[in-house]
C-alpha cells in the first residue's frame, strides 16, 4: 500500500495526515484537532474517527497508524501521564480497531519519530544501531538496529552522576536554570556518553524542538558516534506511525 493515515495523539492535539510511503512526504495537508479536555479513550477515539473521516477518500479500507504519548506492550498501554487515567491499561489497538472498523497500529510517540527518520529522514541509509533522542519537556528515546525497532526505551531515565539524567539534559532543564547553550553543553555530554558506553551505537539522532538550533551545541559534543539533528521535526511521528501500521499489515 503506497499511501497509510498516520495520527499523532498528544496532550494538547490530535493531528493526522496520509503518508506516500515512497517518499515520506504528506500525500494531503495535515488535520490538527484539539484533545478533548477530557481525554478519555473515548472521547479521543471520536476525534480520530473524525481524521480518518476526513481522509476517508484516499485511505480506502487501509490500516491506521496512532502515536500515542506512553508505552505500548503488544498493543496495551501500561500507564499514561498526559491523558485521563482511564488510559491505564487499555488493549489500545483491539479498541481503536473496534470503534475504526480497520486494522489499527498503536506505537509509542518517540518510537515512531525514531522510525520515520531512519526510513526517510536523518538516519536513513545509517547501518547498525540508531538511538533517537528527542530533547523536549523530557527526554525520548528510541533504538533501531538495521531498520528494526526495539520498542518502548526509556532511555531519557537512565541515572547519570547520581541524578534522572532528563531533569538535568532535557531542554526544559536548560529553560527552567536559565542556562547557555554552553553551559547546557556538559550536560548533554554526560548524558550522550553513558548512553554511548552502554549501548555502543552507530549514529545518534537529535530530535524536539531545541534540535533547530543544533549548531549551537552539537558540534561540541565529544563522542564516539556521529550525532546529528532530526530532519521530519514534527511531522516525524505521523509518518513513523503510518510506516509502522503498513509494516504490521503485510505481515
Amino acid at each position: 500500500m503506497s499511501t497509510v493515515l498516520g495520527i499523532d495523539i498528544g496532550g494538547s492535539g490530535v493531528k493526522g495526515a496520509p503518508v506516500d510511503l515512497g517518499t515520506g512526504e504528506f500525500a494531503a495537508e495535515r488535520l490538527r484537532i484539539e484533545t478533548p479536555a477530557e481525554s478519555t479513550p473515548k472521547n479521543v477515539a471520536k476525534v480520530v474517527g473524525q481524521i480518518v473521516d476526513h481522509f476517508a477518500d484516499q485511505l480506502g479500507d487501509g490500516p491506521v497508524g496512532i502515536t500515542v504519548p506512553a508505552p505500548v506492550v503488544h498493543g496495551m498501554i501500561p500507564f499514561m501521564a498526559n491523558l485521563d487515567k482511564k488510559w491505564k491499561k487499555l488493549e489500545a489497538e483491539k479498541f481503536f480497531s473496534d470503534e475504526l472498523g480497520r486494522a489499527v497500529t498503536i506505537v509509542n510517540d518517540a518510537d515512531a519519530a525514531g522510525v520515520a527518520e531512519v526510513q526517510f529522514g536523518a538516519a536513513k541509509g545509517a547501518e547498525g544501531v540508531v538511538i533517537m533522542t528527542t530533547l523536549g519537556t523530557g527526554i525520548g528515546t528510541a533504538v533501531i538496529n538495521d531498520g528494526v525497532l526495539l520498542p518502548n526505551t526509556e532511555l531519557g531515565h537512565i541515572e547519570v552522576d547520581g541524578k534522572d539524567a532528563e531533569k538535568r539534559a532535557a531542554a526544559s532543564a536548560r529553560e527552567r536554570e536559565g542556562l547557555s547553550y554552553d553551559e547546557w553543553v556538559p550536560r548533554l555530554q554526560r548524558y550522550y556518553e553513558t548512553l554511548e558506553m552502554l549501548l555502543w551505537p552507530d549514529l545518534f539522532v537529535v530530535g524536539g524542538g531545541v534540535s533547530k538550533k543544533a549548531d549551537k551545541f552539537l558540534p561540541q559534543l565529544k563522542l564516539r558516534a556521529p550525532i546529528i539533528p532530526a530532519k521530519l521535526q514534527n511531522q516525524a511521528g505521523i509518518i513513523g506511525a503510518a510506516w509502522l501500521a503498513s509494516e504490521h499489515a503485510s505481515k
